[in-house]
């Protein structure tokens, strides 16, 4: 990938700079045991909220659509109207900042690009918990801006959030460079406004603009200015 010239740089949240830890089902499994359901099956509770995810439409971040989540990716295992029962206590774990990890590659990328005077903003598809858990985390003070969902009404891939971030910097398009690991809500999302969109594939199936690993941005931008 050729080297971009700008003077700002968006992410992404979940799965680019966090990820939840030691996972989605470890989580549920152990609140659920805390309400009298032990020893539930991690894998098999991961695999369905896999698929929930992956099948999900018109998501907004919405409490009850997380409790729908929830009771999908507990099916078979806890009855509906028991994990209900216990769904505000995983709500409220995951505003709990031991229970996500930092990808080793975020505070080095953000430590290196913010001394080079690149400013910084996150675009987010969350609901209210995300600014407590990231000043919680020590990351909310690298940005300059926020765009979240939830605050918003809209989320990836409308263009709303991407043209809120560029009102907010006071940037045109060409000036911003944003950063997500989802084909559809970050790079078609971004690039729907002319923002320059790069992929970040944690996985290793790297494609046309994108990137293994956060590390890679050092080399990658070149200041504008």
């Amino acid at each position: 990938m050729d080297t971009i010239s700008t003077q700002a740089v968006s992410f992404d949240v979940g799965g680019t700079l966090i990820q939840p830890w030691p996972s989605v089902g470890a989580v549920y499994a152990s609140v659920a045991a805390d309400h009298g359901f032990s020893n539930l099956p991690t894998e098999q509770i991961n695999d369905n909220f896999a698929n929930a995810w992956k099948d999900k439409r018109e998501f907004h971040y919405s409490e009850p659509e997380w409790l729908s989540l929830v009771q999908q990716s507990l099916s078979g295992l806890v009855p509906e109207d028991e994990s209900a029962r216990f769904f505000p206590a995983i709500y409220r774990r995951f505003e709990e900042p031991d229970v996500w990890k930092i990808h080793d590659d975020v505070v080095p990328t953000l430590d290196d690009l913010a001394g080079r005077g690149f400013r910084l903003a996150l675009v987010s598809n969350w609901d209210t918990r995300l600014r407590p858990l990231l000043t919680h985390l020590k990351l909310l003070s690298f940005f300059e801006t926020a765009t979240i969902s939830g605050e918003l009404g809209f989320t990836k891939p409308s263009p709303v959030l991407f043209e809120q971030t560029l009102k907010k910097l006071g940037l045109p398009a060409s000036a911003v460079v944003h950063v997500g690991d989802s084909l559809a809500e970050d790079v078609d999302g971004a690039e729907a406004v002319g923002i320059t969109a790069i992929m970040i594939q944690r996985q290793g199936q790297k494609a046309a603009n994108s990137i293994e690993n956060l590390n890679e941005l050092s080399n990658l931008l070149v200041e504008a200015w």
